[in-house]
């Protein structure tokens, strides 16, 4: 399946009378990380949503490769989403979430890939324990772990550094190295750019719905970013 592409055309998305994002374009490649930066309500998450096939834009259109929504499961197959809401069972311990994930994607050898997810996630120890008792930050190690689990090819993480302590967060800045090696698209909208400005090949902004892209250069993320919205 061609998934070397991730090309967004014109995508507007309104609720009700107001519009979130407004004629937004985009083309991201494999083996590139993308940085989706803005700030809250400037509609990064819609963007994604719309990307991971969960909502649908207003107009424009979205394809993967040759590939757009309408192929459904073949595309949902290949995509990694991790959102504001975790889905992190509370009631089930952290390897039987990984479990119900593994046998929901059809994977094959699923208790290996429990393992090894688990001692990625810093969480072979807890594994059998509810995730209700567990911090934000485990629960997000989880969920990043959980994301990736079937190991996509368009992976969409939504400030995947939240309550992250600075090994897992190092941790997670080498794992997206690993992913745009493994020429994976990978789209991070984050509020953490200097986290990200180590692993990001080219960085856009949301602004009034608008998109903008952000020039590259030897300058800090922080400062190209500030000087592109204040233009």
């Amino acid at each position: 399946m061609d998934f070397t592409t991730l090309t967004i055309a014109d995508v507007t998305r309104n609720f009700g009378r107001r519009r979130a994002l407004n004629r937004v374009s985009l083309q991201a490649e494999a083996g590139q990380l993308t940085a989706l930066l803005g700030a809250n309500g400037a509609g990064k998450s819609t963007l994604l949503a719309i990307v991971a096939t969960m909502l649908a834009p207003t107009s424009g259109s979205v394809h993967y490769g040759t590939l757009d929504a309408r192929a459904g499961s073949i595309v949902r197959q290949r995509i990694g989403l991790l959102a504001h809401d975790l889905y992190i069972y509370p009631e089930l311990s952290a390897a039987e979430n990984l479990r119900f994930f593994a046998k929901a994607y059809g994977l094959s050898d699923v208790e290996r890939r429990v393992k090894e997810a688990l001692e990625r996630a810093n969480l072979s120890e807890r594994r059998d324990e509810p995730t209700s008792e567990f911090s934000r930050g485990m629960r997000q190690r989880l969920a990043i772990e959980r994301t990736l689990l079937h190991a996509p090819r368009l992976v969409l993480l939504d400030e995947p550094f939240t309550g992250l302590d600075d090994p897992a967060v190092q941790s997670l800045q080498k794992r997206l190295k690993g992913l745009k090696d493994a020429g994976c698209i990978v789209l991070v909208a984050t509020h953490d750019l200097e986290t990200i400005d180590g692993v990001v090949d080219c960085a856009v902004t949301l602004l009034n719905g608008r998109l903008l892209h952000i020039p590259p250069g030897a300058a800090p993320l922080r400062d190209r970013y500030r000087a592109a919205i204040a233009q």
